[in-house]
């Protein structure tokens, strides 16, 4: 049980004198979203990792984080529109503390048409911070090391040591960076994972996704000759999108047990999505191919195996003696519930941080998807604290994708309590009496 209040901090502490401190450097974060927002990490197709790692590099060295490159080999990754070296990067203190895992994925979805502006430079409009990857997930990157900054200022004794995760392949990849350094037992202590939201939520766990790229194989010809010497792939394609229509509402019958948000309008359900289609070169052509992306988000109560088959089925049986070829080309893992002994203490920092009320929180899964579930596969490490910068009116993965300076500082702010040794110690499993 947790204590019933929002901590107060007293203005002569430590801790109050680096919160101060974190309010006097806050256009520092900006500055720093501004030059991540300008590196393009969008995956697919995952080109701009070497570069989002030299930049953090740059900006960890003076915060005294030694930082090291871990490199996905590409046999693991490879697969259909990704491109690049899968480059994770570390950047850690060592004092013999307990460790804390800060987690971030550093790419974003690609930029959708509909920007107003360029979404590769940051635009300020009064508190709003708009930019690709400035909900998702940058600028929970510029609140750590906000409040790293304000720790050295105001030399804060901390609590545990920050390990940096900055991670590569989350957006749907087929075996994102955090999967790799888990399975490599380079994971410590526990994990803040970032990729949550700025709202009083205790995590509950998510659902699974995987990606399907679909190949119809056709016979190229000119398009004015006779029409036997061409198949058209896209005009075949059409059998196998009606079986797929078909199939979507079948797949979104199934419930899920998990809670949903607060702002959901009704439960979680599984789902069934065509993301992406590609095919044809010119007017003056029958074109050979027609490449098609499907999502699948699959809830923790459904068996992987079980719902790439049933796809697969559905596409072979409208295919006929069509030319098709499938392959799996990104893949997440259902997160299940990540409670733990340290969430009490994680609260009570949200609370100082957002000024959430100890009532306001509520409990809730996500039909979004984590790489925390590979992790939990890999470590048997259940426990996983969630917060993040995503508000319903983020538009994550949307045109005009933006934060706010206010939650970025009060993220910050808790994280900074959350790492501070005077912050209620009594709730911190590592010092607790048995």
């Amino acid at each position: 049980m947790i204590s019933q209040h929002i901590p107060t901090l007293q203005s002569g502490d430590g801790l109050a004198r680096a919160l101060a401190a974190i309010e006097r450097l806050s256009e520092t974060a900006v500055d720093d979203l501004r030059k991540m927002v300008a590196v393009d990490t969008s995956f697919p197709p995952g080109v701009g990792y070497d570069a989002f790692a030299d930049l953090m590099a740059q900006l960890a060295a003076p915060l005294a984080l030694d930082c090291e490159r871990v490199i996905v080999p590409e046999e693991l990754w490879r697969a259909p529109g990704a491109r690049g070296r899968r480059t994770n990067l570390i950047a850690r203190r060592r004092s013999g503390r307990p460790v804390l895992g800060l987690y971030f994925h550093v790419d974003t979805v690609p930029a959708a048409p509909g920007w107003s502006s360029d979404p590769l430079r940051l635009l300020r409009e009064g508190d709003r911070l708009i930019g690709l990857g400035a909900a998702d997930m940058k600028g929970s990157i510029a609140a750590a090391l906000l409040a790293l900054r304000a720790a050295q200022e105001a030399a804060l004794p901390l609590a545990y040591d920050p390990m940096l995760l900055l991670c590569t392949d989350e957006e749907a990849g087929l075996y994102p960076g955090v999967r790799y350094l888990a399975e490599q037992g380079r994971l410590e202590g526990h994990i803040l994972n970032f990729n949550g939201s700025a709202m009083p939520r205790i995590w509950a766990g998510c659902f699974g996704l995987f990606t399907l790229t679909v190949r119809v194989h056709g016979k190229a010809a000119h398009a004015g000759e006779q029409r036997s010497a061409g198949a058209n792939a896209i005009e075949a394609a059409l059998p196998i999108l009606n079986a797929l229509s078909a199939l979507k509402p079948v797949i979104a019958q199934r419930i899920s047990a998990l809670p949903p948000p607060p702002h959901a309008t009704g439960p979680l359900t599984a789902s069934l999505d065509v993301s992406a289609i590609h095919g044809g070169q010119c007017g003056g052509q029958i074109p050979s191919q027609a490449e098609i992306l499907l999502c699948r988000r699959y809830a923790p109560e459904e068996d992987f195996a079980v719902a790439r088959t049933e796809i697969e089925t559905a596409i072979k049986n409208a295919a006929g003696s069509l030319d098709v070829d499938m392959t799996l080309t990104g893949h997440l893992a259902p997160t299940a519930d990540p409670g733990g002994p340290h969430w009490p203490r994680w609260q009570q920092a949200l609370s100082a941080g957002f000024g959430y009320a100890p009532d306001a929180f509520a409990r809730w899964g996500a039909s979004g998807c984590s790489d925390f579930g590979w992790v939990q596969q890999a470590t048997g490490m259940q426990e996983v604290l969630l917060t993040g910068l995503g508000k319903p009116d983020s538009c994550i993965h949307a045109p005009g994708e933006s934060t706010t300076l206010t939650d970025i500082v009060a993220l910050a702010k808790s994280v900074l309590a959350y790492l501070s040794v005077e912050f209620c110690p009594e709730l911190s499993p590592e010092t607790m009496t048995p």
